[in-house]
């Protein structure tokens, strides 16, 4: 039994104690306020128990959901290594690019998925961090 509860049937017992005449209009009106006021703890103790049952819920999803993410962006950190990310100088879209391109020469040419543009890209570009080493070597 909750607090609320406990006050309403504290209220009751008074009312029952004074022998209040509930044929009275003051004697049916405490009485109806009392029933009312009763509802409303038998309301209040439902939507607790309900709200615990939705924390649960939710604390479980939350779970599942942080899982999900570290798998996520596990992936995504793997292919973040094998992926270059360039600047279309058109229209400033981000694109990424394999790292495998600019393995075999010094010049490359991707077209940009926004906005069709043609993007050369060298070793002396600035739109990428673009580093042909292998050649150097």
């Amino acid at each position: 039994m909750s607090y609320l509860s406990e006050r309403v049937a504290y209220l009751r017992g008074l009312a029952e104690g004074m022998e209040l005449d509930l044929n009275s209009k003051e004697g049916k009106l405490l009485g109806y306020i009392i029933d009312v006021l009763e509802d409303f703890a038998d309301a209040i103790e439902y939507i607790d128990d309900e709200i615990e049952e939705i924390d649960e819920y939710v604390e479980a999803i939350d779970e599942d959901l942080a899982d999900l993410e570290d798998d996520y962006y596990e992936e995504y950190e793997e292919l973040d290594d094998d992926f270059e990310m360039i600047e279309c100088p058109t229209c400033g879209e981000e694109i990424y690019v394999e790292d495998d391109l600019f393995d075999d020469c010094d010049e490359v040419e991707i077209t940009c998925p926004n906005c069709n543009e043609k993007i050369y890209l060298s070793e002396d570009c600035d739109c990428c961090s673009f580093d042909n080493d292998d050649d150097e070597e």
